[in-house]
């Protein structure tokens, strides 16, 4: 039983390929795929379809998300908070290119341990009967499995909105502001857009991303949306028994090279570099800030400090901000303190947003953040980078995806501008095969 009074069934089984099952869902209603690398932060993967409550819209009249204190939505549902809907205290009223907030409630789910190597069954229901009928329609996905192809390349196109000279100026404008002291820092990116070809779905995105699995992978189209994630980026975890909460921002980056000596050194590079470190600390000290708002007095620490991880295309700084929350706090209370992450907004995080709206268009979904709530209160929450969106419009998808540097006193526009190259290149990839 859950705090929504909900009844609960689980069951588990042998493990099997969760992309597998998801490709067999994806034309079923709202399939939902979160699809980890299996890591140290990505364990668990989830796969479902077929949501019994949806809301897309606006996230509340105050822009508090009440929605995720009413009980129908309070545990075992998926959301999309959109850039925009944070941004827009700072930015005031601009277009709506995305809904402020999706949510879903999933009575079947299929939940795959990947340490463990197996499967767990999830049915909810608001009673043991209909908890179990849910169980068994997850359990039949199982079945229904298909290995999947490699698909064809999606896209013929990758068209930047605007040309990198305007990318540069931006960022030499914004380093002119950081000097005269406006800000400390900005983080400022670049958007592509095109059409996926007749008979392309999303779900074909991400299987062309499947051999660059990151922690917080993900695939979930509710009615003609659609996004496609790749992040590596956590931006909040929360355990309701220990009370414990954890941010994991990244700031810092350098491209892989396929020589592993000059790899190595790109490495050795970024974790020695002042520039990166001070960018990352910057960021670091707004995400001690936000969370301290809802934790308990004193118990806001750094855990981890300029970390390097590497993916498959990029090197990453990433720093680790923990903290306890206060009683009565819950992940509606965590997500308004702290939306949207400092990682991609900048410092001070108001006077940054300004900036950011004074040089780009509305993000949309693009560094929002794809959150999960399960039965017991655990929130996990991404960052929305290494992302697309997309829209059917005429029975066609188009697609939208960005990349952003994080702009601070001694940033190099030519350098900035190569980064987001660096960033965008699984997805660039994925889309249009180069």
């Amino acid at each position: 039983m859950t705090g929504a009074a909900r009844s609960v069934e689980t069951r588990d089984r042998p493990w099997r390929d969760p992309l597998a099952v998801a490709a067999g869902l994806r034309h079923l209603e709202g399939p939902l795929a979160l699809l980890s690398d299996g890591g140290a932060l990505g364990r668990w993967s989830f796969v479902a379809a077929g949501p019994d409550r949806v809301h897309v819209g606006p996230t509340g009249p105050d822009g508090a998300l009440d929605l995720l204190r009413d009980p129908g939505f309070a545990t075992g549902v998926v959301g999309l908070l959109a850039y925009d809907a944070g941004a827009r205290a700072a930015t005031g009223p601009r277009e709506a290119v995305w809904p402020d907030l999706m949510l879903a409630r999933y009575p079947a789910m299929l939940a795959f341990d990947h340490r463990d190597r197996a499967v767990r069954v999830i049915g909810r229901g608001d009673d043991p009967d209909a908890a179990r009928a849910a169980a068994d329609r997850a359990e039949a996905w199982l079945a229904g499995s298909v290995a999947p192809g490699a698909p064809p390349t999606p896209a013929a196109g990758f068209t930047a909105e605007t040309p990198p000279e305007a990318y540069v100026a931006a960022v030499a404008d914004v380093v002119d502001r950081i000097a005269a002291g406006e800000l400390f820092q900005a983080n400022i990116a670049r958007a592509w857009s095109g059409l996926l070809l007749e008979g392309v779905d999303p779900f074909d995105v991400m299987l062309r991303l499947a051999d660059r699995a990151a922690a917080f992978g993900a695939f979930w189209r509710l009615g003609d949306r659609a996004v496609v994630s790749n992040s590596p980026e956590l931006f909040l975890t929360f355990d309701p028994d220990s009370r414990r909460v954890e941010t994991r921002p990244i700031k810092g980056t350098r491209p892989r090279d396929a020589d592993p000596a000059r790899d190595a050194a790109l490495a050795a590079e970024l974790r020695a570099s002042a520039k990166d470190r001070a960018e990352n600390l910057m960021i670091v000290d707004l995400m001690r800030n936000d969370l301290s708002r809802v934790a308990a007095p004193g118990s806001v620490s750094v855990t981890a400090l300029f970390e390097v991880e590497t993916h498959p295309t990029v090197h990453h700084l990433v720093s680790t901000v923990s903290g306890l929350a206060r009683p009565n706090v819950g992940a509606a209370d965590l997500l308004e303190a702290t939306f949207p992450p400092g990682s991609i907004t900048g410092a001070p995080k108001h006077q940054a947003m300004k900036v950011i709206a004074g040089h780009e268009p509305p993000r949309g979904a693009w560094c929002g953040s794809l959150f999960q709530i399960e039965d017991d209160g655990r929130l996990t929450a991404s960052v929305l980078i290494r992302t697309a969106s997309f829209e059917r419009v005429g029975g066609q998808w188009r697609f939208r995806t960005l990349a952003g540097a994080g702009i601070v006193a001694d940033s190099d526009p030519a350098a900035e501008l190569a980064e987001t190259d660096a960033k965008i290149r699984a997805l660039r990839e994925a889309l249009i095969g180069r």
